[in-house]
This record gives C-alpha cells, structure tokens and sequence, in this order.
C-alpha cells in the first residue's frame, strides 16, 4: 500500500521514492528514497538556538504545499509529525514516511480512528469518529508536540484545556460521536490560545485558531492556510536557500564528538 502511494508522488515536499528493490525472495522488499539530511526532531531537540519566526514560516509554507500536494491527489498522511518532517542541507522540508496514508474519497470509507500518534491525535478521532478526511492532517500541523498526552483521557483534557469544552453549538454532531458519552469533560469556556501564544501576532493566532476548529468540517484546509495573512506579513518567510544548515546531530553522537554547534549557509 505504501508503494503504491509513493509511486504516485512527485512533489518537492514530499520525499520522493526513487526505486524498488526486491531481494533474494520476494518477501525481502526495499525502498530507495531521496536523501535529507536532518528530520526536524531532532533539530528541535539538539539545535542550540531556536529557528526564526521567519524561518519557522518557510517550514510551514513547505509542508503546507506538500499536503496540498497530497489532499489534492486524495491521499491523508494519518501521522505527520516532526519526526517525518525531512530537510535536505538546501532548506527542502519534505513530509515522509507514508505507513498509515491511506486514500479517500466521497463518501468517506471507514477507518480505524486509533492510528495517529497519541499527541497529535484530533478529538474526532480521539472521540471514535471512523471516518477520516484531509481535516485530521491539519490538526496534526505542528512542528513541536503541543500537547503531551499520556493516555486518550489525558489528551483530551489538555484539548478542553487549551481551547475549551466542545458543545453541539460549535462542533454540530459531537455528542453522538461513538465514544463522546464514555468520557465527562470538565467545564472550560474559555480558548487559551492567546495566552499560550503571547508573541503571536493577531494573523498568527487566528490561523491558529482555524486549523484547532473542534469540527472537522470547519477546519482549515492547507489551501486556507497558504492564503492566510500570517505569511504576508514580517517578518516574510525566507527562502529555503537561506535556511541555516546543521551538523549531523546523530552521526555526532554516534562518533562521540560533543555537543552539536550550528552552522549558517552563506548565500550564493
């Protein structure tokens, strides 16, 4: 399934497959894909200053593009974390590692609801939705784990939490979804975003505010999100070809050699 999907691939930010190979038996199977150098977990963790607010766009330009890039051809990643988020020492973020995506069309199939890391989980599957469209990869849209959860329970509260209790007035449907009744949420009215993220500006947080919509119908699309002001004003995203470049965090401590320091690409 994972083949068949990467073969229909050709986009920039999305990690290209370059060959199959098929070993001494038909079971032994591997695939060949693009090289990066760097996934953005590990960046995250060992990178001694933080990116950029101008740089952090150009990341989340880059996979906006490529889940375009995929909800047009009708293919839900299911799993994007940062650690499938590649880049390449020339500032190419690609989405990878496509085991879960699946194919979808109208009306949507049924899928399993418990296939997506825990943290990154929308509430409609943490809830027992089956059906699964494009809206549960744009919840996933982070680029750090925003909320910690420990168990499904816990992950929801920190959802009621950040951005309130959900009713039927602002998320139509949500108290008949399958495990909705099995779980007593506390009273939270209030969104806490803004107060999460004080140093956003008000485009920020109303994007924000459109990709964590409780109903999935109302969540933005990566289209919705490529048009949204927040990339329009400073500071502008920079050019991928200006992203700084990293040593090789895991061939470092692999070697032994110490602390991991940054390194700025000149530009040509």
């Amino acid at each position: 399934r994972e083949i068949t999907l990467l073969l229909q691939l050709r986009h920039p930010n999305n990690l290209e497959l370059k060959e199959v190979v098929v070993g001494n038996h038909l079971e032994s199977i591997f695939l060949v894909m693009g090289y990066c150098e760097q996934d953005l977990a590990s960046l995250l963790e060992n990178m001694q200053t933080p990116f950029s607010e101008a740089q952090v766009k150009c990341i989340i330009l880059q996979v906006l593009k490529g889940l375009q890039y995929l909800h047009e051809n009708y293919i839900i990643h299911r799993d994007l974390k940062v650690s499938n988020l590649l880049m390449t020492d020339k500032g190419c973020v690609k989405i990878a590692d496509f085991g879960l995506a699946r194919t979808y069309g109208m009306p949507p199939k049924p899928m399993t609801p418990k296939v997506v890391t825990l943290w990154y989980r929308a509430p409609e599957l943490l809830l027992g939705m089956t059906t699964q469209t494009t809206s549960i990869d744009m919840w996933l849209l982070a680029h750090k784990p925003l909320l910690p959860g420990t168990s499904e329970i816990h992950q929801i509260d920190l959802i009621v939490q950040l951005l309130g209790t959900p009713n039927e007035n602002i998320w139509p449907g949500f108290s008949k979804l399958p495990l909705a009744s099995q779980y007593t949420l506390r009273k939270q009215p209030y969104n806490n975003l803004k107060h999460r993220f004080p140093w956003l500006s008000e485009a920020g947080l109303r994007l924000l505010n459109f990709l964590f919509m409780y109903d999935p119908k109302k969540r933005a699309t990566a289209k919705d999100c490529l048009e949204s002001s927040y990339f329009k004003e400073k500071p502008l995203p920079c050019e991928p070809e200006l992203m700084p470049t990293f040593p090789h965090h895991r061939n470092k401590r692999a070697a032994g050699t110490g602390p991991e320091s940054q390194a700025k690409r000149s530009k040509p």
